[in-house]
Parts: C-alpha cells; structure tokens; sequence
C-alpha cells in the first residue's frame, strides 16, 4: 500500500513539477523586475547613504530568495547550496533590517542617548515612591534582566547592546548551522525534514528557532521602545512586511517537515523541498510588490538636496548688439545655471559604499559580539582558577599549621621527657646520698 502511494506521488510529481516551474518563473520575472528597479531607484536617489545601503540590503532579500527558489525547483540537485545561500542572506538581512531602524534615529550614539532619556524616565516614578531605597540599588533594580522582558526602556543603553547582540547572534549561528547541515548532509547525518534522535536536522531547528525567535523579540522590544520616534518612516508596515518574509520561510519549512512527518503530505524529499520553493516563489512576487510601496525611494529623491550635497552656480554673460533707430547700442545678457552634486548619485559609488561601508559595520559588530560573549566565560573560568587556587594555597596553608603543630607538640615532648629525666636524675642523686648518709650514720 505504501509503495502504491509512493508511485502515485512520484507520478504526481512527475507531472506537475513542469507546471510548477513555467508558474514559478513567471513570479519570479515579476519579482526580479520590481526589486531590481527599486533597488536601481535608491541607487540613482543615493542622498542618505546611512538609511539606504541598509534598505538596499533588505530588499535584495526578495531576488536572492526568488532565484534560489527557482533554481531548487528546477533542480533537485541545487537545493542544498540554495539552502544554505538563503539562510546566510536570512540572516544578513535581519541584521540590516537592525541597522536600518538605528540609522533612521541618528546613528548609535544617538540611540543609546534616546534611550538613556528614556530610561531616565522611568526611573524617575519609583523614585517618589521608594524614598527610602538608595538609588544606585533602583537603578541596579530597573536595569536587571527581567526589566528587558516587563520594562525594556528601564535598560537604558544597555538595551541596544542587547538588542545588537540578538540580532549578530542570530547571523552567525545561523551560517554556522548553514554549513554544519552541509557537512552533516555529506556524511548522511543530517536528515533534512526528519525528526528523529539520531539525525541532525531536529537540534540545528531547535537552535534556529530559538536563535530567529530571540532576535525577533529583540526587535520588536526595540520598537516598542522607539516606535513614537520612528513614526516619521511608518515603521509598522515594514515590520510586517519583512518579518512576514522571515516567518514564512521559515516556519513554512518547519510546518511541512511536521506534517510529511505525520503522513498528511508525502515524505518524498522532492516533493517537500519542491512545494516549500514553489510557495515561495508566490511569496517573493508578493513581497516585491509590498516592498515598492513600503520602501519606495520617493522620500529621498524629494529630500532638500542642499544638506546633503553641493549646489554651485556658474554664471555666462554676453553682449549683444542691437539696432534701434539706425543706430547699434550694446545690451548685456546674464544667464545663471545652477549645478547640484549630491553624495553617492552614480551608481557606481553607492555600490561602492553599500559594499565597503556596510561589510566595515558587519565585520565590526560579528567581533563585538564574539568578544561580548567570550568575556562571560573568560570571567567564569577566570573564577574557577582562582578558587582552585584559593582551595590549592588554603589546603598548602594547612598542611604547613599541621606540621608546625607537630613540630610544636614534638618540641614539647622533648621538653617534657627531658624534665623528666632531669627528675629522674635528680630523685637518684636524692636516694643515692640518702643512702650515703644511712651508712655513715650506721654504728661501727
């Protein structure tokens, strides 16, 4: 019976796969087109190189998705290395999405003083009401790590630095489990779309689903936190629109491993991989038209290009001669062209800074991170050795008391047992003259 239903599957397959690929490359042509010429528009408006190498990076999300997807459909045989391709961009592009949301409230330093005052805030209401308590144990109170889950603004800076942490923490666990399921896949091991002990794809999810969930919650901690300031660039709808991309992809493949798993869809590893590109070649083309909309680049074609480039003026005069009245008379004519260099306008150089600049930030913030959680265990290893050695120094101190007790016991033995000598010598000398005496004193 099994085997009955796996041939009609395969003939299933078989004969909808062409189909399945004639549809999903015409989404895809569609999706390529709106985001390449929306990428192109950002790319010609370059007048706030901060925010849009950022934007770029999160829109070019929607050509890498589509074209691995295509590409796993047309051939089985690609689908690992598109995996592993989608889930690196994945990655990167909630990282960007990040940085996005900081550059468009000023820069760093800009949110770790917006979120100061806003931490300053909220330490200000229990002040009033907790007199009594000196402020540094408030302050320490606020900032612990349940204020992140109940009250995050009470964190102060130090909610971005979680926040950054969430979000590169996300990116190289999740290259790293990227290549550790190919790996496992050459050596058999990994078991894409199986839930069993024995293979790798049930622990790499459950680390990726924690890993992607964190990150999100961070984010959205870091709007709820700045959503008031962020109003200006309507932060809601590119929420929804990107996160929609990440949990799509994501929890779709995890929805139909669960239900090939229980038997509702077929357990043929074509069959799943096929239907989880295929939805989302119908996702990208969906989300290339919500993104020409949520991050159209209108608003930085139309900004005052005065703050942000160079406007030069050049001036021509000429003379003209003109008759009236049969006589010639000179007239002066003056002409004005004003010439507007903004920063980053060709092409050329806005790749360039969206290259350089935004991998100097990656590489920046991937070793921050590293170093921020290597410190904890460099902390806790530290303490490990200096109780042993506390334990090592108390144990050598204590030996070296023994000994000397010993030492001092034996040294009063020795004292003692001369004494007793001495006593012993001294009742002999005693009983000796005793009896010297008893014979002198005998009769003759």
């Amino acid at each position: 019976m099994a085997s009955i239903n796996m041939l009609e599957y395969g003939e299933a397959y078989t004969t909808l796969h062409q189909p399945a690929v004639i549809i999903g490359g015409c989404l895809v042509l569609v999706a390529l087109i709106l985001s390449i010429h929306l990428i192109f528009q950002h790319l010609r408006s370059y007048t706030n190189p901060e925010e849009q190498k950022w934007i770029v990076a999160v829109i070019f999300m929607v050509p890498v998705y589509a074209c691995e997807s295509i590409i796993s459909l047309w051939n089985y045989r690609f689908s690992i290395a598109c995996d592993i391709l989608r889930n690196c961009y994945e990655a990167f592009a909630l990282y960007a999405f990040g940085r996005y949301l900081v550059a468009c409230l000023g820069g760093e330093e800009r949110v770790m003083e917006v979120l100061e005052g806003e931490s300053r805030k909220q330490l200000s209401k229990p002040l009033v009401e907790e007199e009594d308590k000196p402020l540094l144990e408030q302050t320490a109170h606020k900032r612990s790590f349940i204020s992140f889950f109940l009250q995050p603004s009470a964190l102060g800076k130090d909610l971005y630095k979680t926040v950054k942490f969430g979000l590169v923490q996300y990116m190289i666990l999740k290259t790293a489990c990227a290549f550790l399921a190919l790996l496992l896949e050459l050596f058999g091991v990994y078991g894409d779309g199986e839930f069993k002990w024995y293979y790798g794809y049930p622990y790499i999810a459950a680390v990726l689903n924690f890993s992607q969930m964190w990150a999100l919650y961070c984010l959205v901690q870091f709007y709820n936190v700045t959503h008031q300031r962020l109003q200006p660039i309507k932060p809601l709808a590119k929420f929804i629109s990107f996160k929609a991309i990440v949990f799509a992809t994501w929890w779709q493949g995890v929805g139909i491993a669960i239900l090939c798993a229980l038997g509702v869809l077929p357990k043929d590893k074509k069959f799943r991989n096929g239907l989880q590109d295929f939805l989302i070649c119908i996702e990208m083309a969906i989300a290339a038209v919500a993104h020409v909309f949520v991050f159209s680049a209108e608003p930085y074609r139309l900004l005052p290009v005065s703050e942000h480039g160079k406007v030069s003026r050049k001036e021509t005069r000429a003379i003209l001669k003109l008759e009236e009245g049969g006589k010639e008379k000179p007239a002066f004519i003056e002409k004005t062209d004003t010439h507007v260099e903004s920063p980053g306008t060709s092409v050329s150089e806005s790749v360039q800074d969206i290259v350089i600049g935004g991998g100097e930030h990656v590489i920046k913030d991937v070793v921050l991170t590293i170093n921020q959680a290597i410190e904890p265990m460099e902390k806790g290893v530290t303490k490990i050795q200096d109780k042993l050695h506390l334990s090592s120094t108390g144990s050598d101190s204590k030996e070296k008391d023994s000994k000397a007790e010993v030492e001092h016991v034996q040294e009063n033995i020795t004292e003692s047992e001369s004494h007793m000598v001495s006593s012993k010598e001294e009742v002999i000398s005693e009983t000796v003259s005793g009896t010297d005496e008893q014979k002198d004193t005998r009769p003759n």
